[in-house]
């Protein structure tokens, strides 16, 4: 197990879809462990496998003291009016921009055994379904902020030291 250097904003790895995980691949329980032991950082509360350089569908969360997993996840519910909330990423360090997400979520996959896998819930832990499983489809946060919201959170990003 190691905790894995995050990719930034800028590295392609994080702009395309990443492709499903076939169980029973060896190399898909170290990705797991890299990401369960990434995750567990203080202020951390979910990590996509192409946020460490690796285009494949698994992410972990670590949310109220709740650490996992999900391989393949596919967001299969979202409900309630979006809300503005405030939000941030590992691959855009030091920002935080209010962005819309629904109040609940649900995503279905499978563990390492292939067994299914149901996560859903409001608040955080809707947030970060909704927030991982977009960086699984290729896309960061900040692509879906209001336009003008989106122009200063750019001019911002490109003065950032780690740009």
């Amino acid at each position: 197990m190691t905790v894995r250097e995050i990719r930034l904003f800028g590295d392609p790895v994080l702009r395309s879809a990443c492709d499903p995980i076939i169980i029973g691949d060896a190399r898909a329980a170290a990705l797991i462990d890299d990401l369960i032991e990434s995750v567990q950082i203080p202020g951390r509360a979910g990590l996509a496998a192409n946020q460490i350089g690796v285009s494949l569908r698994a992410f972990s969360y670590n949310i109220d003291g709740e650490v996992g997993y999900i391989i393949n996840p596919v967001l299969v519910e979202v409900s309630g009016e979006p809300e503005l909330m405030d939000e941030g990423c590992l691959s855009v360090p030091g920002f935080y921009f209010l962005t819309r997400r629904h109040p609940f979520a649900r995503v279905t996959g499978v563990d390492l055994d292939g067994d299914p896998v149901e996560l859903s819930g409001e608040g955080l832990m809707a947030q970060a379904l909704q927030h991982e499983t977009d960086h699984l489809d290729g896309h960061l946060y900040i692509e879906g902020l209001e336009p003008e919201s989106k122009r200063e959170a750019m001019r911002a990003i490109r003065q950032a030291s780690w740009y």
